[in-house]
Order: C-alpha cells, then structure tokens, then sequence
C-alpha cells in the first residue's frame, strides 16, 4: 500500500512570503519519507472546509511545476481540476508539459467542480450539474485522443477541437494516468469505469467506501473493464505524533487506519498532514510509509 501526500492549506508562518522555500523542503521531506506522491488542491479561493476565501491558495499547475523542479521521484497531481476551470485542449497540453518536465511524473486529477463563488467571483462559467458531467466526459475523450496521438477533428456538445495536436507527447506510458475524484453513484464512478485509471473517495467509514467500491465494480462490469485496473484511492486527514496526545494518533494507530482500508482494495491512502511544514513531522510519517509499504490491499 501506498501513502500520498495533499497540501490543501497554504496559511503558514511566514506565508505568502516563505511558500516557495517552504513548497520545496515539504516537497524533498516527503520524497526522502517514501511518500509516493503530493496533490495540491485545484481551486481559485480556499475553500470553505479548510478556511476563509481570502486565505492563500497557489494556482495548482504553476505549483507543481515548482514541485517537479525539486523533486526527482515523487508522483504529482491536482486533487482536482474542475472541469470548468481550463479548456481541455489547454488542460491536457498543461498536464502533458508537467509530465515531460518532471520525466513522466504527472496525474490528470479531474472532476466535474463544485465551489461556486470562486467561479463567480472571478468570472468563469458555471453550467448545471448535468452540463458540467457532459463536460467532463468530453474532456477525457479529448484527453485520450491527444494522449493516442490522434489529431482529427474532435466535435462534441460543448467542444469542438479542429486539430488536437500534443507535441511533445508525455513520457508517461500510455499516458498520465487519469484519477476521478468523487463518489457519485450513476454517473462519477461510471466515468471512472469508462475512462479512468484511478477513483478517489474520501474517508467516508469503512461501510460506506465498501459500497463506492463495490458500485464501481459493478460499472466495470457494465463496461467491460477488468476491475482489478483500477486504482483505488482515498481522500483523509491525518494529525500524527510520538504519543497520540490530543487528536492525532501514533505511528501504530496510523498503520492500524490504513491497514484497514487496505483490507477494502484501497491501493493509496492520500491525506492531508496537519503540521505539514514542520520537518519533524515526516520522521513520523517515514515511520508509517515503512510499514504501510508492507501491506497487500485486498485483490492485490
């Protein structure tokens, strides 16, 4: 089993002013951890769950490309693009130049977007749910032609792509891998069935993930897709310390977590670090990749 790693806050000491210097040493102390990759956060305001709107928040592509220069090993995503935030043309050839600068290290994390006062605030389109999921189906079938190669016309409902073209194409192979955040029933986890390599869900209880999987399952069926292609991630927060003081957990009571979610199929537990920019805090998380790292999810 893997570990990942999300930042989703960047009011620290010191912020806006140290972030770049600070972005860098989380980034190399989770690399040196064992931490398998780091997420920032797709968003134009902090959100609601985390903070106030006026509180720090980087544009997620520009970010990880700081993280990728520092970096050598170190996976690295958005968790996730709204489907509305970028054009897909432009989203995929983002991505694609984040992938060939860090030697094959990109994600595509998408999903179909949520927070509406950002997009108010700053003037991006905010269509109907439903709208938004054509959307997102469009976007990775547009994803997919650019990342095959295949430059002929695109011509869906809500995009129209003359010449696709993507040079240079990634040096991931076949293509960054495509995670779709979310746990909709009926039509997020179809999405994934159809188009993704990855699902992520939050740490919603044990009962709850078993049953997103066993939907997801039961699209792959419908789709025709070996289930067992998926990766399966999760979406947590996780404050750690020596002695479990307060509400964080020991080194033990953190494996005993994701060990159980490992028992569910969960390939990556990705969270989010409270303390994150102190160093001491990934001796710990180091601890906790060593022995998670030995840990089999169920069907694997």
């Amino acid at each position: 089993m893997r570990i990942g790693l999300q930042i989703p806050d960047f009011t620290w000491p010191g912020s806006p002013r140290s972030l770049g210097p600070d972005l860098a040493r989380i980034a190399r102390n989770a690399e040196a951890s064992g931490i398998s990759s780091v997420w920032v956060m797709d968003h134009f305001f902090q959100i609601r769950m985390v903070g106030p709107p006026e509180h720090e928040m980087l544009e997620a592509y520009t970010t990880l490309s700081h993280l990728a220069a520092v970096t050598e090993r170190i996976r690295l995503g958005a968790m996730v693009t709204g489907v509305t935030y970028r054009h897909p043309g432009l989203l995929v050839k983002t991505v694609t130049t984040l992938d060939v600068l860090s030697g094959g290290r990109a994600w595509l994390g998408i999903g179909a977007a949520w927070n509406e006062e950002e997009h108010l605030g700053l003037g991006v389109p905010f269509p109907p749910l439903a709208e938004r999921f054509e959307m997102l189906e469009e976007t990775l079938q547009i994803a997919l032609q650019m990342w095959s190669g295949d430059e002929s016309p695109y011509a869906g409902r809500h995009y129209r792509l003359e010449r696709p073209l993507n040079f240079p194409q990634a040096r991931s192979t076949p293509h960054p891998p495509i995670l779709i955040g979310g746990g909709g029933e009926k039509k997020t986890l179809r999405l994934v069935a159809q188009y993704a390599d990855a699902c992520n869900l939050y740490e919603m209880g044990h009962d709850k993930i078993a049953h997103k999987l066993g939907v997801l399952r039961g699209h792959c069926a419908d789709a025709g897709r070996d289930y067992g292609e998926i990766t399966r991630t999760t979406l947590g927060r996780l404050a750690i310390s020596s002695d479990g003081h307060g509400k964080t957990q020991t080194v033990d009571q953190a494996v005993d977590r994701l060990g159980r979610l490992a028992e569910l199929g969960i390939d990556e537990a990705i969270v989010s670090l409270s303390d994150v920019h102190e160093t001491e805090t990934f001796d710990l998380v180091s601890e906790v990749v060593d022995q998670v790292h030995r840990i089999t999810p169920q069907g694997r």
